[in-house]
């Protein structure tokens, strides 16, 4: 501490004083230096200074603001008009940055003569501190180095002002820089100190206002790790970082361990670090990475700082330019060790020029109170002022409210809340070096911009990972495929119709039923229109029309099976009915309206399903969702978010069951029918047997392809084509099995009317009918024959045994033995003859 004192035994007061206070309030440190200047005429006036200067955390800008403030006192008590016939001392210590510490301080410049006028303090917590209890004593605080927006409060902080800016300053130039590069999502990593809190509190209320959205608020006493891997996690990337700069460097250090630096990361750091911060006191702080490594992590980032330099190269109160208090404080800096030829600076460089101004607000102050005394003729001095005389201390905070000069760091004026008013400064960090890249002035709104910003990647980064929501389709060539195929096969069908018809008049068609033939092929062609439909997906129609072709889908797949499979199931059913009944009666007929009713009845029920659905419970497109995934090739930060559309409805699984549940009775039902008719022919119904192969088919291939559409529903291009293959497949075969042996017959026998080849595979023409009534007769009478001729046979039988048992006893009757052997043979002949037609009959009739 320095100081000009004129009288040589208030300097030994001072000093006893000191030592006696100094084991009371145990303070570690006390220097007391003492600069005496002895002037005829000059009186003191003592003011208190509290500078963090040797502290291990938070803000040591008393490094550079301690000299910075000692040239201030040099230049003000030179200044002949300025605190005429006083000279103006300052009684410092170090707080360390420590809210205790710095309360010990203050305490020990109070309790101690001289008597202080004002108190300068540096380091936010500190100043919140002494600011909180100076105005027990009346003394107006004034801080060089305090940011926190806490300190605005008038009503907890009444005697308070600062030449150093509110963090809150800084809010807005963020929210304009975000605005202007077009961010509205950010994270904040704050250090849990009240500066950065309240600062945070003024950050949250103003993105909320400017609509941009915080994700996520990170905060870490000293150790960041888990913070900054938080913060990787929300997928941050627009990073406002609110801590003091040892904190900073541990900060920088876990963001190179987690890669959040480079093209796709923005971080916003405080302005008021040493220009190389990030590379001192790495050993000594335990700091794990290298030089190299926090320099490629601190590449880029962006730094906000109140105006703490004047940028006019004018002079100013002092008679100084910035330029020219630049080269005396780095002179004073090289004096007291600092390597400022290598760019090696002290903690609080930044701030230095607002010590320097801190002293001067106070000298001008003091002057001005001075004057005010005198014109209020109150008989009083500054030099009277006491911790009780609230006159004298109003009158100092109304002078100091008041002030108003051109200082080293720009235009000096407060606030009603105590604050400095000032502009905002943009740097970026650009190979190593910081550069403006504009100013902002908060009251006019106003942002000054150099263009000289230089991103990683030549592009300004993005806010968040863009992700591109991809609607995955159903291949284009898999999608002509199907439909080609399934146009191929509606052709087929409509000539089978054609064929159908045209020919109704053969046997061939007329004892296959053909309007149920024709049933059938019209519910084949729904069946394949309905595959067409499965391929219509967001390719081709918008998200609104999607919800009809899904209600399309259902109604045309359902109707188009229930006609093809209702008209196969009428057939086997019939068969099934006819041969089991009793046969007694071989001319009965089929009744071909039964055939239609039952075809009716299925297709009934399923209307009645279909509209139930549609009206309670319609189907909605529904989307899926699928993990993110990189792009084949994109220098963007892009992610691709799939999606797959669903035709869903709130009870889908209920609906799904019904309509599974009937189709599924209908189908093992035809099976079981099928099964029972495997080896029938009816001449009704010739073509019963590939009718029963064809709903084999259908029967395994719908079995088959329900549960393994629902598992693979999520793979777009697989799930087509199985269902498109399995109702493609169920189709032809079916056509294939019931109309393939009608037209090779018809293109056999095109003029042939009788048509007995194919009728002896599959039915009786009306010739063979006849014939076969005249064989069933002439069997019955041969059967009548036999009978009666193994009666005779029987008896015959019967002679013979006695005959020979009279042999064995000794009287033989030689003419009646040979008379009942030739009868026996005759008879012998008859049977077998008889037994031959019989047999003959058997074979005709098969």
């Amino acid at each position: 501490m320095m100081g000009n004192l004129n009288r040589t035994s208030s300097a030994r007061v001072a000093s006893k004083s000191v030592m006696l206070f100094y084991p009371l309030i145990n303070v570690s440190i006390l220097v007391l230096v003492l600069n005496i200047n002895v002037v005829s005429g000059y009186n003191q006036l003592h003011i208190g200074g509290i500078f963090p200067i040797n502290g291990k955390g938070g803000w040591q800008g008393g490094q550079a603001c301690m000299p910075a403030a000692k040239l201030a006192l040099q230049d003000v008590n030179e200044k002949e008009d300025l605190l005429p016939g006083f000279n103006l001392t300052l009684h410092s210590n170090d707080s360390e940055c420590e809210p205790g510490l710095g309360a010990s301080v203050m305490y020990n410049l109070l309790y101690n003569a001289p008597q202080k006028l004002m108190l300068l303090a540096g380091c936010s917590t500190v100043c919140t501190t002494v600011a909180e209890a100076a105005k027990m004593w009346n003394l107006v605080v004034l801080c060089y180095g305090a940011s926190s927006p806490a300190l605005s409060d008038r009503s907890r902080f009444p005697t308070l002002f600062r030449t150093h800016p509110s963090a809150t300053v800084h809010n807005p130039t963020r929210i304009k820089l975000m605005q202007k590069f077009g961010w509205s999502r950010v994270a904040i990593l704050q250090q849990a100190e009240e500066v950065f809190i309240s600062t945070v509190e003024d950050l949250e209320t103003r993105c909320k206002d400017a609509g941009i959205e915080i994700v996520t608020r990170q905060s870490f006493l000293s150790d960041p790790t888990d913070a900054v891997r938080n913060l990787r996690r929300q997928d941050a990337r627009i990073i406002v970082g609110l801590f003091y700069v040892v904190a900073a460097r541990r900060v920088l250090c876990e963001m190179y361990k987690q890669q959040l630096y480079g093209r796709a990361y923005v971080w916003f750091f405080i302005g008021w670090y040493e220009d190389n911060w990030y590379e001192v006191n790495l050993r000594n702080e335990n700091i794990s990475c290298t030089k190299e490594q926090m320099r490629m992590a601190a590449q880029g980032h962006l730094t906000t700082e109140a105006l703490m330099w004047n940028q006019n190269n004018q002079k100013t109160i002092s008679g100084m330019s910035s330029e020219d208090f630049r080269e005396r404080l780095n002179a004073a800096l090289i004096v007291e060790g600092y390597d400022i030829n290598h760019n090696r600076y002290p903690e609080g460089y930044q701030e230095a020029p607002l010590a320097y101004d801190a002293v001067w607000s106070v000298a001008l102050a003091f002057n001005k109170t001075m004057q005010k005394l005198k014109e209020m003729n109150v008989g009083k001095n500054l030099k009277d002022f006491t911790y009780t005389d609230k006159e004298i201390a109003n009158t100092i905070y109304a002078a100091m409210n008041s002030t108003q000069f051109l200082g080293v760091s720009g235009w000096v004026a407060f606030s009603s809340q105590g604050d400095r008013i000032a502009l905002t400064q943009i740097e970026q960090m650009i190979d190593g070096q910081y550069y403006k890249l504009g100013y902002y002035d908060t009251q006019a709104d106003n942002l000054t911009w150099f263009d000289k910003e230089k991103w990683d990647g030549g592009k300004v980064p993005q806010d968040r990972t863009i992700v591109r929501r991809v609607l995955r389709t159903v291949s284009l060539p898999l999608f002509i495929c199907m439909s080609t195929v399934s146009s191929c096969g509606i052709l087929v069908a409509i000539a089978l119709i054609v064929f159908n018809i045209w020919h109704r008049h053969r046997r061939v068609i007329q004892s296959s039923h053909p309007v149920c033939n024709t049933i059938m092929l019209f519910g084949v062609i729904i069946c394949l229109v309905s595959v067409i439909l499965l391929g219509i997906d967001g390719q081709f129609v918008t998200a609104d029309n999607y919800p009809k072709i899904c209600q399309a889908r259902t109604w045309i797949l359902s109707m188009g099976f229930t006609l093809a499979y209702g008209a196969m199931f009428s057939k086997v059913w019939r068969v099934h009915r006819f041969t089991t009944k009793t046969k007694t009666d071989p001319k009965k007929k089929v009744e071909p309206w039964k055939l239609y009713t039952m075809v009716t009845g299925l297709l009934a029920v399923d209307l009645v399903i279909l509209l139930t659905w549609q009206i309670q419970d319609p189907l909605q497109r529904r989307l899926e969702t699928f993990p993110l995934e990189d792009p084949i090739s994109s220098n963007d930060d892009v992610k691709i978010r799939p999606e797959l559309e669903h035709c869903e409805s709130h009870n889908n699984s209920v609906w799904l069951g019904v309509i599974y549940g009937f189709k599924g009775l209908i189908l093992v039902f035809g099976l079981f029918l099928a099964y029972e008719t495997r080896s029938l022919k009816v001449k009704q119904i010739n073509d019963s047997r590939y009718v029963g192969m064809s709903i084999y088919n259908v029967v395994v291939l719908c079995l088959i392809t329900a549960p393994v559409a629902m598992v693979i529903a999520s793979q777009q291009d697989a799930s087509f084509a199985f269902v498109a293959l399995a109702v493609i497949f169920c189709c032809f075969l079916s056509m294939l099995l019931i109309f393939v042996p009608k037209v090779i017959e018809v293109l056999r026998h095109p003029k042939d009317k009788v048509e007995s080849k194919f009728s002896n595979e599959t039915g009786i023409s009306k010739e063979d009918e006849e014939r076969y009534q005249k064989l069933v007769t002439e069997n019955d009478d041969l059967q009548k024959l036999i009978a009666q001729k193994e009666d005779k046979i029987r008896i015959l039988k019967q002679r013979l045994t006695e005959k020979e048992s009279a042999v064995k006893s000794g009287h033989p009757q030689p003419s009646d033995t040979h008379a009942t052997n030739a009868q026996f043979n005759n008879n012998q002949l008859t049977v077998a003859a008889a037994s031959g037609v019989t047999q003959d009959l058997r074979d005709e009739r098969i």
